[in-house]
């Protein structure tokens, strides 16, 4: 893609919307008239989306159980997704679970390793999230290692084993489906969670070392669905400064009291709460606890949730935008991006006014997405 200058349009800048033309050269945003004129008039120039954390990708690296051949080509079907999403940089989210099956270590040591080779293939920048199950005592040791083997450098800290039913005695529910799902007898399996569980005094004091190891390696670390404030304090003192999707207002309220970082997710926002009964999304950012917005398991949430909030009149597109840009690129430590300024990675998308759909997609100048009108208007 040659130099250009895109003209006519709203761009929105840190301090607010403005038409003057945005111009770069060799990647980067730069200041004066460099090449090519294009006319955008009736479009509104928005700095890329950055997504901090992502599982849709699952559904075009395993279509069916077993269906797991050609994960290259899956991640370039999701690159389509996101590009065509107004997403720049995304995260990954591959979890390493008890549970087995595409959440098993295996499936995501492929998963790791294809995000790393996929590098040179994709124009949208792919990054790997870590979704670490708490109680897998038994890798701690090597974890490290692995993480460095996967270029990860995010990992976040999730604990989903059913301990009150099990506490109770009871059976887990969806028992039988993550059986299935994970290749084992529904009695090997009940006998898997069983254990994890009768080791969870253990767990604290491993996760104390590990987070040691993993931070002075300088990676980004997160909790996953806090509950209480004092769960998020003790994150905190573990070095582990991103809160992920916080269930309930206490434990958002603990984290900006500790100058955390707070994600929630778009489809939250979207759906006007989440769907399984949590902390409103909207109520946080509304407060101004939330500082960043991610895409959680539905790609094109992110812009619609921006949308919506800017036509609900919740704060200026300004604000509104910042949550899925510039703040979720400062949790990442990627200050290269999430704003349109002089000498920033040419990193945007292009949306149109009237409908508010992306039309375009740039990562670091070069086109991710292209489609109608503007099309025309770029090649014509």
């Amino acid at each position: 893609m040659p130099d250009l200058d895109l003209t006519g349009a709203m761009v929105l800048r840190r301090d607010g919307w403005c038409d003057a033309p945005l111009s770069f050269h060799d990647g980067r945003i730069v200041d004066n008239p460099v090449g090519k004129s294009v006319d955008l008039r009736g479009f509104r120039i928005l700095p890329g989306i950055v997504d901090p954390h992502g599982d849709g990708f699952e559904r075009h690296l395993a279509q069916r159980r077993g269906a797991m051949k050609q994960m290259d080509e899956g991640l370039i079907a999701c690159e389509a997704e996101l590009a065509a999403s107004g997403i720049t940089t995304a995260v990954l989210a591959q979890f390493v679970s008890w549970e087995g099956g595409m959440r098993g270590l295996s499936f995501a040591d492929r998963v790791f390793r294809a995000i790393l080779a996929a590098q040179d293939m994709t124009v949208t920048e792919l990054r790997a999230q870590l979704r670490f199950e708490t109680h897998l005592l038994d890798l701690y040791d090597e974890l490290p290692e692995r993480v460095a083997e996967w270029g990860v450098e995010y990992v976040v800290f999730n604990d989903h084993l059913p301990h009150d039913r099990l506490e109770a005695g009871k059976q887990p529910r969806r028992l039988m489906g993550q059986a299935l799902k994970a290749g084992r007898s529904p009695e090997k399996h009940l006998a898997l969670i069983h254990d994890l569980h009768a080791r969870s005094g253990e767990v604290p004091a491993a996760l104390d070392r590990l987070c040691e190891t993993l931070g002075a390696r300088g990676l980004a670390m997160g909790s996953h669905d806090d509950t209480t404030a004092d769960s998020r304090s003790a994150w905190r003192r573990r070095g582990v400064r991103i809160a992920e999707f916080p269930e309930t207002l206490a434990a958002a309220e603990a984290a900006r009291a500790g100058g955390d970082t707070v994600i929630m997710g778009a489809p939250n926002v979207v759906r006007g709460g989440s769907h399984n009964g949590n902390l409103s999304a909207l109520d946080l950012i509304v407060m101004g606890y939330c500082d960043a917005i991610a895409s959680d398991y539905h790609y094109p949430s992110p812009r619609r949730a921006a949308l919506m909030l800017e036509q609900a009149g919740v704060a200026p597109m300004a604000e509104i935008w910042h949550l899925v840009s510039a703040g979720p690129a400062a949790l990442l430590g990627l200050d290269d991006r999430g704003v349109l300024e002089n000498g920033k990675r040419a990193d945007l998308v292009v949306l149109d006014a009237a409908t508010g759909r992306v039309a375009a997609t740039f990562v670091a100048g070069r086109v991710s997405y292209m489609s109608g009108d503007i099309a025309d208007r770029l090649i014509g």
